[in-house]
């Protein structure tokens, strides 16, 4: 999964793609280095983030969902906690949801229900004004594991199938510095839970304070944690740096298949 952000702000590459026609070059060149889907995200949910109004981040996105028709050809997912903005990019294109779950899960399974979309269920922690001072978990593993089953439940009772359902741990979202390797080191238990997994490390804060490297700097740590996630049994990785994650996914599978 490609990572395409359309917003002045995202703590990678902020303000790179904001206008649409960077955009959609952006997301042809993810299509061509080798991702099977792309992401697109409009507000930044990083820590410490500032919050947009669903007119905002409408705004930002719809442009680029349709200037992208008939331009690539891998499915298209909006990364997004706001139902409306959820619904109105699938009515243009998108065709998967990415939920940051900030808001009611019962919401965000309606508008995936409706329209016969994925949904990516995503453990967070607090909220991005805190959720970088939040205080120590003493079993970080057990207690993402308890509350992706919390959201994977309700969305069930929403009437999503769960063949629709899509979850990831959410790294770096309310998990502080190592409690991410923690995570990354048992993620193979998360299987348990019935639903293919998303892993989405790349160049997050937990690297940085491990390499001493600003984000663009750590596509070599990232691919350590894609190649652990891969080997873990993750069904997506979502990445910034295409080409190169492309690669390491490739391999980290072949060496997953070799094992059976």
């Amino acid at each position: 999964m490609g990572i395409l952000n359309v917003t002045p702000d995202s703590f990678s590459d902020g303000g790179r793609f904001l206008e649409p026609a960077s955009a959609v070059a952006r997301a042809v060149e993810i299509e061509r280095q080798g991702a099977s889907i792309l992401d697109i995200g409009a507000e930044s949910t990083r820590p410490g983030s500032t919050p947009v109004s669903e007119e905002e981040e409408t705004a930002r996105l719809l442009p680029v969902l349709h200037a992208l028709e008939g331009r690539i050809s891998i499915p298209v997912s909006v990364d997004t906690y706001k139902p409306g903005v959820a619904e109105r990019a699938l009515a243009a294109g998108a065709q998967l949801v990415n939920f940051p779950a900030l808001g009611p899960v019962a919401d965000m399974a309606a508008v995936a229900r409706r329209a016969a979309a994925p949904l990516v269920l995503m453990h967070v922690r607090g909220r991005p004004a805190d959720m970088h001072r939040l205080p120590p978990l003493d079993d970080v593993a057990g207690h993402v594991h308890r509350g992706l089953e919390e959201l994977r439940d309700q969305a069930l009772a929403a009437g999503l199938p769960r063949d629709a359902l899509i979850l990831d741990p959410g790294f770096g979202f309310g998990k502080n510095g190592d409690e991410n390797y923690r995570l990354l080191a048992r993620l193979g238990e998360f299987h348990s839970l019935g639903c293919p997994l998303l892993a989405g490390t790349s160049r997050k804060a937990f690297l940085g304070l491990a390499l001493g490297t600003p984000p663009t700097e750590r596509a070599w740590g990232t691919a350590a944690t894609v190649a652990a996630a891969v080997l873990a049994g993750a069904h997506i990785v979502r990445v910034h740096d295409v080409a190169e994650m492309a690669q390491v996914a490739g391999v980290a599978d072949r060496l997953l298949s070799a094992e059976c």
